[in-house]
């Protein structure tokens, strides 16, 4: 009898557990059947990525001339506005060279005015000559008409001594008189000839010194525009912020040179931040602009930020890679790409994303409704 009543217990355990496990396995397959289905509906209705990344502008502190460092004024993670001195490079050189400007923009205006000098002497001698000519011609005028008068006189005196009428002094007086006349006729018009030869030298002078005056002005042009360039340049010697922001790490120590052009630190402007998420290709079928997208910063897991899809790269990203995939070339592999989709934050949570930094990693989540 008691052997039964074991083999009645070995027989209902089996039964027990094998009822157990199977309640065990329905509500496994249960729970996975709902996350199944719930990812699916999910699925339809949003698209993730956590290949997302904060960005934000960063302007670069330049300096725009070749120096040695002076002063450094600011610090590593120092928030600057824009404006705000941040280094004094060394400016002995550029007030030398605003003083050479100033000096040769000084030479140029003393040539101005001795070439105008100049001109106005050679108008004033133009004047005089032009002057002395309208002399002359009154002059040859006079004599002009003297020997005339002494030709008719000749001429009547030659006929009254071909008839011996009068003495043959009194002809030679009147041919004398007659040549005399003459003589000075000739000499008042070699004087003329002469006296517009020195107009004519007179007025190429002049000419000559009216285009140095315009010589003179456009050099002056030229010294002005040095002592501008010197004084900006002088200018270029104190670098400010271009923007407010916040200082990357200084790298940059009194009395270093820094070239033109050189990189020295940057400024991150921290207030503008938005997200960069590169989604697969086959993820942008119903992705559009405007769509409300769900923002989980990794370094506040427990804030959702509510954000906008606001715009498409207009290529993919390894487009813009330093060496671009050419599928042309080699055997061909498929790769399916990532389209990078700027995503901007809402105004309602202003306050949190002024401590977000640009770089830090993001879960975006697009509704795609």
């Amino acid at each position: 009898m008691a052997q039964n009543d074991k083999q009645n217990q070995q027989a209902e355990a089996p039964k027990k557990r094998s009822k157990g496990f199977l309640i065990v396995l329905i509500l496994l397959v249960a729970a996975g059947t709902w996350f199944g289905i719930s990812k699916y509906i999910h699925g339809l209705h949003h698209e993730e990525t956590d290949d997302a990344q904060l960005e934000s502008n960063i302007s670069p502190v330049i300096p725009r001339i070749a120096g040695y460092v002076k002063e450094v004024r600011v610090k590593d993670n120092q928030v600057v506005k824009k404006g705000d001195t941040l280094l004094i490079l060394d400016d002995r050189d550029m007030s030398l060279r605003v003083q050479q400007a100033e000096a040769g923009l000084a030479t140029a205006k003393t040539n101005l005015g001795s070439a105008e000098a100049t001109t106005a002497a050679s108008k004033t001698s133009i004047a005089s000559t032009q002057a002395g000519i309208s002399t002359i011609d009154a002059q040859i005028e006079v004599a002009n008409v003297a020997a005339q008068r002494a030709k008719q006189d000749y001429e009547r005196y030659y006929n009254l001594y071909q008839d011996h009428t009068i003495t043959k002094q009194q002809f030679e007086q009147a041919e004398a008189a007659k040549q005399t006349t003459e003589r000075q006729l000739d000499v008042l018009k070699q004087q003329k000839n002469q006296v517009a030869k020195q107009t004519s030298t007179v007025a190429s002078q002049s000419n000559a010194t009216s285009s140095q005056i315009s010589v003179a002005g456009a050099v002056i042009k030229q010294r002005e525009v040095e002592v501008e360039e010197a004084k900006l340049n002088l200018s270029y010697t104190v670098i400010t912020a271009q923007e407010s922001g916040r200082i990357s790490k200084v790298n940059v120590q009194e009395g270093q040179f820094l070239q033109a052009g050189q990189s020295v630190f940057s400024i991150v402007l921290s207030d503008d931040v938005w997200v960069v998420a590169n989604f697969k290709e086959t993820q942008l079928g119903k992705m559009k602009e405007g769509q409300k997208v769900i923002v989980h910063v990794d370094a506040f897991p427990d804030h959702e930020f509510a954000a906008t899809l606001t715009s498409f790269s207009p290529a993919t990203g390894s487009r813009f890679a330093l060496l671009p995939p050419d599928n042309s070339s080699g055997n061909f592999v498929k790769v399916v790409q990532r389209l990078p989709v700027k995503i901007e934050f809402n105004k309602s949570d202003d306050a949190l994303v002024k401590q977000l930094r640009p770089g830090m990693n993001v879960t975006v989540d697009v509704h795609l409704d």
